[in-house]
């Protein structure tokens, strides 16, 4: 099915109006949309426009906040605490990394962890938030349970993102924006829809066990039978499963224990009352030696990989996030390629609360 082009600035238009008629301010509807057209520009359409109806559910039913009642409860010179107050993930996100990029400009690093918030997006928008003042940027957060630990059954652990960014000087940044599975819930639903097997590896069933049944996995998951995607490196530990584990409960010690918000299945456990956690670093190199030096070699290891011998077949070697700020500029130019349901599910949005999609 062919997927209809729709211009950056009419998403923007129209998200922002959802946003505000459902009692956002202007300046966070602002916020929320950048986080979510962003995604769609850089590739990642599972956290686009497409969420949009979860963040107007939320909204609905109450358990996330239309006005940032985030606050910081402890601080240091270089760390703070942010309570999210259950606010908008992306509101408080975006508040919660400025305060780590002013805390690394003063004193060379900033470390914010965060509490009682909601889905924030991608990761690597906080991330890519640094670049702009020549800084090191880390995001991270947990997420409700869909992964399945290394020899389990029942998932127990979010997809927990990792993301760091880092700034170069004639390349492109490095930017790394990765899920701690082997693929999003999202992959699994595109193979249920299209009545397609999935990829040996990617999910398990109610046995544990590895399935290629998207339907059977998907109903465990929705029931809480058992069954759920797989961590990094998939089964086992013959592939290093037991790594992508291990990153997913790194993920969920730095933004649930250490911040005090839900952990494991706790979190989402309460529909009512999410507190997912995230965590923010913001790392200036001047601390450790010239900037231009830092960017100077920072291409030169960029450099190194993409010039290095091909595979057979292969004629690129790209580095991370390179695809997508090349995406972001065809996208920009062209129009952003949308699922026909996705554009189906934002015009019935827009229809529901009296305002027009006008693409």
């Amino acid at each position: 099915m062919e997927h209809p082009l729709i211009r950056e600035e009419t998403l923007r238009w129209f998200c922002e109006q959802v946003l505000t008629k459902l009692e956002v301010p202007k300046a966070d509807a602002q916020v929320v949309t950048d986080v979510l057209v962003l995604a769609d520009l850089r590739g990642i359409d599972s956290h686009g426009v497409a969420r949009l109806g979860r963040y107007v559910a939320g909204l609905k039913e109450g358990f996330m906040k239309p006005k940032d009642a985030s606050r910081t409860v402890r601080e240091t010179k270089a760390t703070a605490l942010v309570d999210g107050g259950q606010s908008l993930g992306q509101v408080v996100g975006k508040r919660a990394m400025d305060l780590a990029i002013r805390k690394a400009k003063d004193t060379a690093v900033g470390i914010v962890a965060v509490r009682n918030s909601n889905h924030y997006g991608i990761a690597g928008y906080y991330s890519l938030m640094a670049l702009e003042h020549n800084l090191i940027g880390v995001s991270m957060t947990n997420a409700g349970p869909l992964v399945v630990p290394t020899f389990g059954r029942t998932s127990i652990l979010g997809t927990n993102p990792i993301s760091l960014a880092a700034p170069a000087m004639k390349e492109k940044a490095f930017v790394l924006d990765m899920a701690t599975s082997t693929v999003p819930r999202g992959k699994v639903e595109v193979y249920n829809r299209l009545g397609q097997s999935m990829p040996h590896g990617w999910a398990v069933d109610e046995t544990g066990r590895s399935s290629t049944d998207p339907a059977r996995v998907l109903n465990a998951l929705a029931k809480r039978l058992g069954g759920g995607l797989l961590p990094l490196g998939g089964e086992g530990e013959d592939l290093g499963g037991h790594k992508g584990y291990g990153l997913a409960l790194m993920v969920d010690v730095l933004c649930g224990v250490l911040s005090g918000a839900a952990t494991g299945l706790q979190v989402y456990a309460d529909e009512k009352k999410p507190n997912v956690g995230h965590f923010f670093l913001a790392l200036d190199p001047t601390a450790f030696r010239p900037l231009d030096e830092f960017r100077r070699d920072m291409d030169r290891l960029v450099r190194e990989l993409k010039d290095s011998p091909k595979a057979q077949g292969q004629e690129r070697i790209y580095v991370h996030g390179e695809k997508s700020f090349a995406r972001m500029e065809k996208f920009r130019k062209e129009g952003i390629p949308l699922d026909p349901k996705v554009v189906d599910g934002l015009k019935k949005i827009g229809t529901d609360l009296g305002i027009a999609w006008s693409a």
